[in-house]
């Protein structure tokens, strides 16, 4: 038969062993719930229907897929147009990145707030120096234990969700940029179509000047006019090649701004590819004050005021105190007993109760409604100049295409001819060629302005003005 002492030591052993085992159980728990809440979902809305034909950049959820994933659109040589800078712009912008970058960086904070604390491991030896008798008090010993802290109140899913509408706010932060870039791409690309009919309407300019030039030369040397009219046609000739020289520089400006756009410093292209087109009928301001649900700018403040009031639920849950639980196992070394300790402790909500922070919260919310109300008001107002500047554009563009250009080329063919057969004076000559390309670049200047406008009541609508995903119509796409 066998001793009791021995199998005393033998169920203590066996105790010791069944702690280390429970403890390491309570390790691999905490450990897998943990790695368990390493998911994250994309948090990009829904794009606007302005541009969703062309794709945008978004970076890979993980930063090592980066350099896989990449899609680059090589700058083209020649031509461009206006399809082609959406596109390179939209996949190429370093502030478009910059903002999809973000929208990762929120899903990752999205990650570490549902994360559950890290329970704590301690090692204790106590008393090594007293003496090994059995009566000694007290004794050497040896305790392990282990500590977790447990979230009450709901903290973790509270901190979680406020994480993930912040999350969803970087989206539309990231939408309404993208939104933004589309506009400044079509506008830039009507800038630059514009100072390219700018630059060929002056060589045109030049071209009739310098024969207005020879002929007033022929009939200065035949005796039929005054050597003064040979002056002033050169004079009108230097006056045409110095706009020429102007037309030029903006031409180049306009197409560094064009590059600027998908982060070049040098333009590889020669020229845009299309023209002006023709004006379009435009919608009442009320029809597209209907469609202004679509502004990202507008659509976000669902997101943001459900995300504040996410921040006040977790700040009240801030106010409950947590628990930290402890179990362990400790070892007299002189008697060599085995015992097991458990532990509990709260903190006490006396004198903070998280009152600071939850008022914060809720002036934070009030702040809010205010906003989304200024903002409501700030993209109306908005709308309501852009359709000023429409309508205007669109009245101006339509009356000197109809009316005003018509009637100059006309004036302009008979006073020439006039000239000719002596009829009309070098003034009346010079005073209908400035009344026609005048009314020219005026009609130029209307059309860049009406697609100008077009553009921007895009934008702000988040939608064309007319079928079709790509809006803003400006020659071919």
């Amino acid at each position: 038969m066998r001793p009791v002492a021995s199998l005393q030591r033998e169920n203590l052993s066996e105790d010791f062993m069944h702690s280390k085992t429970m403890i390491l159980g309570v390790v691999l728990l905490f450990w897998l719930t943990g790695c368990a809440a390493d998911r994250s979902n994309t948090a990009f809305p829904e794009p606007r229907p302005l541009g969703t034909d062309l794709p945008a950049f978004r970076p890979p959820a993980r930063p090592e897929e980066a350099a896989q994933k990449q899609i680059e659109i090589e700058a083209p040589a020649g031509a461009v147009t206006l399809r082609q800078a959406l596109a390179l712009a939209l996949m190429r912008n370093p502030e478009l990145r910059a903002f999809s970058w973000e929208v990762r960086a929120q899903e990752a904070t999205t990650l570490q707030a549902g994360l559950f604390h890290n329970p704590s491991i301690g090692a204790d030896l106590q008393d090594l120096g007293v003496s090994a008798s059995p009566e000694s008090v007290p004794q050497p010993q040896a305790t392990l234990t282990l500590s977790q802290i447990i979230e009450l109140g709901g903290k973790r899913t509270k901190r979680r969700e406020a994480a993930a509408l912040s999350r969803d706010l970087a989206g539309w932060d990231y939408e309404a940029k993208r939104i933004e870039l589309f506009t400044q791409v079509s506008q830039t690309f009507t800038d630059l179509l514009r100072a390219q009919q700018q630059r060929a309407l002056t060589e045109e300019t030049i071209r009739l000047a310098e024969e207005t030039a020879r002929v007033v030369s022929e009939r200065v040397k035949a005796g039929k006019v005054s050597p003064i009219e040979e002056i002033r046609a050169n004079v009108v000739l230097a006056s045409a090649g110095i706009e020429r020289d102007r037309a030029g520089k903006e031409l180049e400006a306009a197409r560094k701004r064009l590059a600027a756009t998908w982060g070049s410093a040098t333009p590889r292209f020669d020229k845009a590819e299309g023209t002006l087109g023709a004006v379009s009928p435009i919608p009442s301001l009320a029809q597209l004050t209907e469609r202004l649900s679509k502004n990202p700018e507008l659509a976000r403040w669902v997101t943001e005021i459900a995300q504040r009031r996410a921040v006040i639920d977790l700040e009240r849950s801030r106010a409950i105190p947590d628990l930290t639980m402890m179990g362990g196992f400790r070892r007299y070394e002189t008697t060599g007993d085995n015992v097991f300790i458990v532990g509990l402790s709260v903190p006490l909500p006396i004198f903070n109760r998280n009152q600071g922070g939850i008022q914060e919260s809720r002036h934070r919310l009030s702040k809010g409604e205010e906003e989304r109300r200024a903002a409501e008001a700030r993209v109306s107002a908005a709308l309501s100049e852009a359709y000023r500047a429409l309508s205007t554009a669109h009245v101006e563009a339509t009356s000197l295409e109809e009316k005003v250009l018509p009637g100059a080329a006309q004036a302009f063919e008979a006073v020439n001819e006039g000239y000719r057969l002596g009829k009309f004076g070098l003034l009346d000559v010079l005073d209908a060629q400035r009344t026609l390309f005048g009314s020219r670049a005026q009609h130029l200047r209307a059309l860049a302005d009406y697609h100008q406008a077009v553009a921007e009541v895009e934008r702000l609508i988040g939608e064309p003005l007319e079928g079709g995903g790509q809006g803003s119509g400006t020659g071919d796409q």
